[in-house]
């Protein structure tokens, strides 16, 4: 049937008759929305959307991670054909899921952009659906979290991350991608006491009471052991899940602004994600993925496939608690 299929199959970003379904036409041609999934600003009837925020504005180093959405896209081709490894259930054939397209904003009024954001999220939430984003640097998150935060209360966060972005900035219209979490304490929009961080190799001085798992200790405890602590810390609590690609190390992942070695390898990451079904996840992000600075496309691959362990995720919380 696949064989049959991919014979005919085109551009199903367009074409595709339903939300629902895996898609068979060929990786290398055809409109790359994520995972082929119906392109479409009607949320009518729609589980989860994808939606793209192309901001890199806000980055303290290299730029480049507006084009993440659309590598990520592109990327993802490789992996509609079947169900998602590791996982008994199917969210592409059990799930209505769209690709929202990408946020539209003002580049040159970079103040705007927040607010912008936060009512593009909310207008999903509003609608019933869940948001999966595709990033753009860090920054985005805070708006989001706003969004969410404005729905669900406080929220419990997982965030992989090889930096805390937890630098204190107390100056809320700064837009910077190292002080999302920092204000989103501060702000009330997350329990930092539910909340917890894997990966990180960067100092800080004061984690403003969100639990950290260090990269050293992922090496050294293992998947089981950071997947017990993080499920014991979130609980069952409305979770938010954010995954910087610099989390993972720049041997795997090199298309990043801020890469630091001594980080997660896609296994590691690939098993703890997987494990984490259970989790009340309500929405998550991949962010920072920045193309022009690795040219194999490894890291959007690696890009695309948090994205789809996110669906995933989102996925086992609606329908199998």
């Amino acid at each position: 049937m696949a064989l049959e299929d991919a014979k005919t199959q085109v551009d199903t970003a367009f074409t595709r008759p339903g939300l629902r379904g895996l898609a068979f036409e060929n990786a290398f041609g055809g409109a790359t929305s994520f995972l082929r999934r119906t392109y479409t600003k009607d949320l009518m009837g729609v589980d989860l959307a994808i939606t793209g925020v192309p901001f890199d504005q806000a980055v303290t180093h290299r730029t480049g991670a507006r084009f993440g959405p659309r590598a990520i896209r592109e990327a993802s081709s490789l992996q509609p054909f079947d169900p998602p490894y590791g996982w008994p259930t199917n969210p592409l054939e059990e799930m209505a899921i769209v690709d929202y397209g990408d946020l539209a904003f003002d580049y040159a009024k970079t103040s705007e952009f927040p607010a912008t954001l936060t009512a593009h999220i909310a207008k999903i939430l509003a609608a019933g659906a869940g948001t999966i984003t595709l990033g753009g640097d860090h920054f985005i998150t805070l708006p989001i979290l706003r969004a969410y935060a404005a729905k669900f209360g406080p929220l419990a966060v997982i965030h992989f991350d090889a930096h805390s972005d937890l630098w204190v900035d107390d100056d809320m219209e700064r837009i910077d991608h190292g002080t999302f979490l920092y204000k989103a304490v501060k702000l009330g929009l997350i329990d930092p006491s539910r909340s917890v961080q894997i990966g990180i190799r960067t100092m800080t001085e004061d984690y403003l009471g969100v639990n950290v798992i260090d990269a050293r200790l992922v090496h050294e405890k293992g998947v089981d052991w950071v997947v017990e602590r993080a499920k014991g810390i979130v609980g069952d609590h409305p979770t938010y899940l954010t995954f910087d690609i610099d989390c993972l190390d720049p041997s795997v992942a090199p298309g990043t602004g801020t890469p630091v070695w001594g980080g997660l390898h896609s296994w590691q990451a690939a098993a703890i994600l997987r494990e984490l079904a259970g989790v009340n996840m309500v929405g998550g992000d991949v962010v920072e993925v920045s193309p022009p600075y690795d040219t194999t496309g490894a890291t959007a691959i690696a890009g695309a496939h948090v994205a789809h362990e996110l669906i995933c995720l989102y996925h086992w919380a609606k329908t199998q608690r």
